[in-house]
C-alpha cells in the first residue's frame, strides 16, 4: 500500500446525503459526492491488513485494496481497469450495494471502514467523466448465437461478457425497457436509470442486440428461441411475490410494493402519467407491510408522493442496534438497519402479525395485527401470539412488501420443462447448466430474490461456463 499507516491519519468520511427538506420534493438520487482530493484521502486508508477480509465478503471478488490504492495515488484509470476486471457494473452496485465488503473491512472492527461502496462509484463515475470508458466491439465474432432471457443485473452481466467474448447475443426484455428490476423495482433516489441507460447504450455500441416487450413463452415460443440460439440463458428473476392470504386481502387498496414501485418509476420516465397512477399514496395514511429494502423503498416513495402519514410493521423482532457473540467480525452484521426513507418519516414496529384487513366490505380501512413473541426451541424459531394485543391500524393504502418466493413458473420455464428445486427456483449445477440441454440459467432465478452484486457475479459465471460450451462446439 501507498500509505500503510493512512487509516491512523485519515478519519472515515462520508459523502452524505442531499438535505432532507430537499430531497423529499423529487426522485433525484439522494447521495451526494465527496470531491477527488477527499475521495483519495478515503482511499488512503484502506490498510496493508495481509488478509483482505473485504475481497472474501465481495460477491463478485472486487480487487477492492489494489484500486484502493491505485485511487490513493490518482491513478483513476487504473482504478477503473482493475474495477471493472471483476465487475460489469460498478456505477449500480457503487450506489445500492448494501456493502458487504465494508462490514468485513479490518477497521470495521472499530466501527470505522473504509469508505469502500463509495470509493467505487467515485472510480467509475470519474471514468465516464474522464471518457475513459468507451464502447470497445470484440474484434472477431464467433458463429455462436446466445439468447439471454431476462434483463436484469444477472442477465446483463451475462450478456455483456459474452458479447464481449465475440458471441452474436441477443438480450430479450418484457417489459418496455431493459435493466429488469434495477429499472422498475428500484426508486431513482437511489438509483438514477440515466445510469442504466447510459451503460446499455455502450453495450449496443459494443454489438449487443436488445429486444423489449417481448415475453419468451408467449409472444415467441420457447421453442423458438431454442431452435435458432446454440445456447440459452435464463434470467428472469423471482418476481412471484410472497402472498398475505388473510381475510380482507382483496380490498381495493392493498397492492405489491413491486406494483407500486414500478409504477412510480414509469410515472417518473413518462411512460405514465400521475393522473393514471390508481396506486398514488398522496393524501392517504399508508400502511408498509415487511421491513425489508423493498418496504423502506415504498416509505420513501409514498414520502415523495406527499402521503399522510407512513407506518411500517414488521412480524420478526426489532434487530439489536449493535453485533451479538453469534454474529462476530467479518460476517455481516445483523443489526438495525435506518435508511434514508426511514429518516425522512416514517413509524417502524416489530413483532407485530397481520391478522386481518378491515374495511366497508369493498375498500381497506384498516389492518387487525397482533403481537407476537419469538423463542428458538428446538432448532427453530417458534412464534406465539400474545394475548390481549390485537389492535386495529387504520390504514388507506397498504403496500404488501413480504419479499419473492421464486419465478413465475407459467410460460417460459413451464414450456422448457427445465427441473426446479425444492423451493420452485430453477435447479442448475456448479456450471449453471440446467436440466435441459444448452439452457442455463442465472441470479435470482436460481437462488431466489437477492442481492444486486449476487446478480451480477451469477450472471458472470453463467457467461464463463456458457462460452466454454459454445467453443466445445467449434
Amino acid at each position: 500500500m501507498a500509505d500503510a499507516t493512512g487509516f491512523l491519519k485519515i478519519k472515515r468520511k462520508e459523502a452524505g446525503n442531499r438535505p432532507l427538506n430537499e430531497r423529499i420534493c423529487d426522485f433525484s438520487e439522494v447521495e451526494q459526492v465527496l470531491n477527488s482530493e477527499d475521495r483519495m484521502l478515503q482511499a488512503s486508508r484502506c490498510m496493508d491488513c495481509g488478509i483482505p477480509f473485504c475481497h472474501w465478503s465481495c460477491p463478485v471478488d472486487n480487487l477492492i485494496p489494489e484500486w484502493n490504492d491505485l485511487l490513493y495515488k490518482g491513478d483513476w484509470r487504473g482504478a477503473c481497469e482493475r474495477l471493472s476486471a471483476t465487475n460489469n457494473f460498478p456505477e449500480f452496485t457503487g450506489r445500492i450495494c448494501p456493502a458487504i465488503c465494508e462490514h468485513a473491512c479490518v477497521l470495521n472492527i472499530r466501527q470505522e471502514p473504509v469508505t469502500i461502496r463509495e470509493n467505487e462509484v467515485a472510480i467509475v463515475e470519474k471514468a465516464f467523466t474522464e471518457g475513459y470508458i468507451k464502447p470497445v466491439p470484440p474484434k472477431k465474432r464467433t458463429n455462436k448465437k446466445v439468447a439471454v432471457i431476462g434483463s436484469g443485473p444477472a442477465g446483463m452481466a451475462a450478456a455483456d461478457l459474452l458479447n464481449k467474448s465475440g458471441h452474436n447475443v441477443t438480450l430479450f426484455e418484457k417489459d418496455e425497457k431493459a435493466g429488469g428490476l434495477l429499472r422498475y423495482g428500484i426508486p431513482d433516489f437511489k438509483l438514477s436509470k440515466a445510469v442504466i441507460d447510459r451503460r446499455l447504450d455502450l453495450m449496443v455500441k459494443e454489438g449487443l442486440i436488445i429486444q423489449t416487450g417481448i415475453t419468451i413463452g408467449k409472444d415467441i415460443p420457447g421453442k423458438e428461441i431454442m431452435d435458432n440460439f446454440d445456447a440459452v440463458c435464463v434470467a428472469i428473476g423471482a418476481s412471484h411475490s410472497r402472498k398475505l392470504e388473510v381475510e380482507g386481502s382483496e380490498f381495493e387498496g392493498i397492492y405489491y410494493a413491486l406494483d407500486f414501485l414500478s409504477a412510480q418509476n414509469r410515472v417518473n420516465s413518462g411512460q405514465l402519467s400521475g393522473t393514471e397512477n390508481h396506486m398514488s399514496a398522496e393524501g392517504k395514511r399508508v400502511l408498509v407491510i415487511g421491513g425489508g429494502d423493498t418496504g423502506s423503498d415504498c416509505v420513501g416513495t409514498s414520502i415523495r408522493q406527499k402521503a399522510l402519514s407512513v407506518t411500517q410493521i414488521e412480524i420478526l423482532p426489532k434487530p439489536p442496534l449493535s453485533r451479538t457473540p453469534d454474529n462476530p467480525w467479518p460476517y455481516f452484521a445483523k443489526v438495525l438497519k435506518t435508511s434514508t426513507s426511514h429518516e425522512e418519516g416514517c413509524e417502524r414496529m416489530w413483532n407485530l402479525s397481520t391478522l386481518r384487513f378491515v374495511g366497508d366490505g369493498r375498500i381497506t380501512r384498516g389492518a387487525e395485527v397482533e403481537e407476537v413473541k419469538w423463542e428458538y426451541l428446538n432448532n427453530k424459531y417458534i412464534m406465539t401470539p400474545l394475548p390481549e394485543t390485537r389492535r386495529v391500524i387504520e390504514t388507506d393504502l397498504v403496500l404488501l412488501a413480504l419479499g419473492f418466493v421464486h419465478p413465475v413458473l407459467e410460460g417460459l420455464l413451464t414450456e422448457l420443462g427445465v427441473e426446479l428445486d425444492p423451493r420452485k427456483n430453477v435447479k442448475v449445477d456448479n456450471h449453471q447448466t440446467t436440466s435441459r440441454q444448452k439452457v442455463f440459467a442465472a441470479g435470482d432465478t436460481v437462488s431466489g430474490a437477492s442481492l444486486v452484486v449476487h446478480a451480477i457475479a451469477s450472471g458472470r459465471k453463467a457467461a464463463k461456463y456458457i462460452d466454454r460450451y459454445l467453443r466445445s462446439l467449434e
